[in-house]
Formats: C-alpha cells, sequence, structure tokens
C-alpha cells in the first residue's frame, strides 16, 4: 500500500472525509508523534508498504472502541504522519547516498504533507542533497500528474501501438 493510500485510509478510519490525508496532517499539528508505538514495515531495500502500517492504525481504533476506551484523534494522527514521513525521507536518502545522487525531487498528493516537506528540507540541508519541492498548488495526486504527462507525451507523438504490454516490476534502466 502507498503512503498517500495509508494516510487516507487512516485517516477515514479515524472519522475523517475523503482525501483524508489533508485532514490528517492538519489534525496531526496538535498530536504527539511519539504518542503510539506504531511499527515500521519490513520491506526489501527501496520498496513500500504501509500496509502493516494501516492495520496497525485500525487496530488500535478497533481494540478502543471495543474496550470503551477513547483514544487522541490528534496524537495518532501525530504519530501515522510521522512514521509514514520518518520511512520515505530515511529511504530516499538512503537511495541516493547509495547511487550517488545528490539531487532528489519530490512529487505527488503526499509531497504536500507538511511535516515531510519541512524534515526533507532540513535533512537535505543537513546531508548536502539539492531538493527540488513543487510549490504545494503542484502538489496534487499522483494520477493526475501522469495523465497530464501522458497527454504532452501523446501531443508530441510520442505513443506505443497496442501491443505494448503493462509490467508493474519491469526494470526502468
Amino acid at each position: 500500500d502507498a503512503a498517500g493510500e495509508c494516510f487516507d485510509k487512516t485517516a477515514r478510519a479515524m472519522g475523517m472525509s475523503y482525501p483524508g490525508g489533508i485532514e490528517l496532517d492538519r489534525i496531526a499539528e496538535n498530536g504527539n508523534p511519539g504518542a503510539f508505538a506504531l511499527p515500521t514495515p519490513h520491506t526489501e531495500r527501496f520498496d513500500f508498504s504501509f500496509s502493516g502500517l494501516k492495520t496497525a492504525v485500525i487496530n488500535i481504533i478497533h481494540n478502543a472502541e471495543q474496550k470503551g476506551e477513547s483514544y487522541s484523534t490528534e496524537d495518532l494522527a501525530a504519530s501515522v504522519r510521522f512514521k509514514v514521513s520518518d520511512i520515505l525521507i530515511k529511504k530516499t536518502l538512503d537511495a541516493a547516498n547509495e547511487f550517488g545522487f545528490d539531487k532528489i525531487a519530490v512529487a505527488g498528493g503526499v509531497s504536500a504533507n507538511s511535516l515531510l516537506r519541512k524534515t526533507l528540507i532540513s535533512e537535505c540541508e543537513k546531508h548536502g542533497k539539492k531538493l527540488y519541492l513543487p510549490e504545494l498548488r503542484f502538489c496534487g495526486d499522483n494520477a493526475a500528474m501522469v495523465g497530464v504527462q501522458g497527454y504532452y507525451e501523446y501531443l508530441s507523438g510520442n505513443i506505443a501501438d497496442m501491443t505494448l504490454n503493462a509490467s508493474a516490476s519491469k526494470n526502468i534502466e
């Protein structure tokens, strides 16, 4: 599961409307990011999967509801936001270092997350990386960005015939 999906689905489980990542980010500002000990998903090298994190949050909510207990939405939102941002930033910097990149570009809906933005800026400065971070107004849904790029590729004549097949795990090198 992607980071944005984790934000949206955990936010929905906490009673926020879709897309929940925006509201989760706003509510998290008033919470304690260390209030809940959330798991760090174990994935291969630079792969990402937030399904276990999403499940852990949903279990926290359901367990509290079953026991008739309350939980701090602000603290849970802050804990989710911190964990997702921490994973994304660490793996991004690790990949940049391993492959010798001194420039990092970030895009997509999750790039609007305030903690991710603030921490990426400081971590890239600390590690001597040049960060390309779009203005918030350009941090829309990744699907829309891919669609716009596809439109411009089509206009320029960069198209494939119908024999081309999609491969989600195709090597990009």
